[in-house]
């Protein structure tokens, strides 16, 4: 009884998401076709679209981006497994500072400027760090192979040491759910998720697209 008189509420949801979606659509497609560019204007860690990274690593690294910020440095991190994940711009693959500058300008409005940690098989690239932290790249080992949870697994040792640098120590993030790419997957199942929880999660849709629409707009005014 409770769903069928959500109902209503929930059609209104959909409806809107949908149109905000169509909306969104286009504007995207002539922007840059950059994914991440998208992504992060409402996350702190874009994922690599293929393969997935394993839900207990990605849970680990969303706890420690949230760490990070809470000591005052609100990183914003991008994995980049493939070409793919660079959308319409495949050729700074292999270029991670490249990236950086690119996506850094992307995602940065009027004299806010995010804090950027880059991840590619080959390396990093960043942006907006202090030049203490910047030169702490230069001392982070390379992932340890190129698959998607190998990158999550070096910006998990990056950030802390990128953190520490710029003066904003982070503390200890438990790593248990991140260390293999089996665990931490059963608790994201939505199967018994209540008829509430589901309008919430409607709510939040329509604000983010919303909210990346909004963004768009005023960075497209603001050039």
């Amino acid at each position: 009884m409770k769903l069928l008189r959500l109902m209503p509420l929930l059609a209104v949801l959909a409806t809107t998401f949908a149109v905000l979606a169509t909306t969104f659509a286009p504007a995207r497609a002539r922007a840059d076709g950059d994914p991440a560019s998208d992504m992060l204007l409402a996350q702190s860690v874009f994922y690599p679209f293929s393969p997935a990274v394993a839900a207990g690593l990605q849970k680990t690294l969303n706890a420690e981006a949230a760490a990070a910020n809470r000591a005052h440095f609100p990183l914003k991190i991008a994995l980049i497994d493939s070409p793919v994940d660079l959308g319409a711009i495949p050729t700074l693959f292999g270029k991670p500072q490249q990236y950086a500058t690119f996506l850094d300008q992307e995602i940065s409005f009027a004299n806010t400027k995010d804090l950027l940690l880059v991840v590619m098989p080959g390396g990093y690239g960043v942006a907006g760090l202090t030049p203490r932290a910047t030169d702490a790249v230069a001392s982070l080992p390379k992932p340890a192979g190129r698959q998607s949870d190998d990158l999550a697994r070096a910006a998990l040792e990056a950030i802390p040491k990128l953190a520490a640098a710029a003066g904003h120590p982070i503390g200890a993030v438990s790593r248990a759910s991140g260390t293999s790419a089996g665990s931490g997957g059963g608790g994201s199942g939505g199967g018994g998720a209540s008829p509430a929880g589901v309008a919430v999660l409607a709510v939040g849709a329509v604000v983010v697209a919303g909210a990346v629409m909004w963004l768009r707009r005023r960075r497209a005014q603001t050039r």
